[in-house]
């Protein structure tokens, strides 16, 4: 089969789509025909490497794709060939005291598809039965390939760790981004009061038609000073904030006293400076989170497949093309998702 490569980490240079061995299929595995998938930021992180990441090279990339079931192992009870599904990335042990709580994001061996182990950018993927979400008729593969990761990671952010309330304030940064676009609508639909930042008219433009209800150029002004001026001096309920270096400090001062702060990375660095003197004296919550569990992943998916909530889609690309599609991610260009077609699909 056709598969995206990254024979080593670094530039975009690395990656290639070539020949690559058709998947093992386990016992507990499903056999997918991949007819879309999507980047995330965390495919640059993959390629251009992490300290806690030893690869063996060439390496699959990616977490986000669907399609339909060609062949299921012997232990699959769930799906059947023909089904329409789509990839939810997280992978846990199932035998740990969280998985046991019934919380697996917490899991002690907790990992990604496409980040630690094989991913599913390739013309087929082979993937275990957990991590898959039926598709409904009538969904598109572009909707179906590019919503699970971002959207059961906002929907956990805000839902389930920050419990945002209806009326409450929230700030989220970088809105017409992957999570960003996703945790816009989410909160919109809690019915919280929408505050929203983006570097251009059209990303800000997006951002007021999908849910927000105050809107700055951060590039133009502070987006801290903003809030304060916004909310009477008072700040807001909750921040997203996946950005990490640059704007964590902003994003405390952003808080009202009590807020939370929710964070699921940080792609402009992981190692930001802090407020402590802030964060202790206004009594401010830290809220870490990664992706949904199986119950969350379905809430948030059912609203997805009815059309509450739809990604924003910035271009789509053949696989043979990954290439370009990181250097959209890296560059921000444009808003919303970028996804990813195997050639022989287009």
């Amino acid at each position: 089969m056709q598969a995206v490569k990254i024979t080593e980490h670094g530039g975009t240079d690395v990656i290639e789509y070539g020949d690559y061995p058709d998947p093992e299929v386990g016992r507990d595995d499903v056999l997918i025909d991949v007819k879309a998938g999507a980047l995330n930021h965390l495919d640059v992180w993959v390629r251009r490497g992490l300290p806690t990441l030893d690869l063996e090279m060439p390496h699959v990339p990616g977490s986000d794709a669907a399609g339909i079931v060609v062949e299921t192992g012997p232990d699959v009870t769930r799906f059947d060939e023909g089904d329409r599904v789509a990839v939810s990335a997280g992978v846990n042990c199932g035998n740990c005291e969280f998985c046991r709580d019934g919380d697996p994001t917490l899991c002690v061996n907790f990992h990604l598809l496409g980040e630690h182990v094989t991913g599913v950018h390739s013309e087929y993927a082979a993937v275990p039965e957990d991590n898959l979400i039926p598709v409904p008729n009538g969904v598109d593969w572009i909707t179906a390939g590019s919503t699970s990761l971002v959207f059961q990671t906002a929907w956990r952010m805000l839902v389930d760790r920050a419990e945002l309330e209806p009326g409450e304030k929230i700030l989220v940064l970088g809105a017409s981004g992957g999570v960003g676009h996703a945790a816009l609508q989410i909160a919109d639909y809690t019915g919280a009061e929408v505050y929203a930042t983006g570097s251009t008219e059209e990303k800000l433009q997006y951002a007021r038609d999908h849910g927000a209800d105050h809107v700055v150029n951060y590039e133009e002004e502070s987006f801290a000073d903003w809030v304060r001026a916004e909310t009477g001096g008072r700040g807001v309920d909750v921040v997203v904030d996946y950005i990490g270096a640059g704007t964590w400090r902003d994003s405390i001062k952003s808080l009202a006293k009590n807020g939370r702060l929710v964070t699921c990375g940080g792609t402009a660095g992981p190692n930001p400076e802090t407020d402590l003197p802030r964060i202790f004296w206004n009594q401010l919550q830290i809220i870490g989170s990664t992706m949904g569990t199986p119950g969350q992943v379905d809430d948030v998916m059912e609203l997805v497949w009815d059309g509450t909530f739809e990604p924003a889609v910035r271009e789509v690309l053949p696989m043979s093309e990954m290439a370009r599609a990181h250097e959209i991610v890296e560059g921000r260009e444009g808003f919303g998702k970028v996804v990813v077609r195997p050639d022989s699909e287009l």
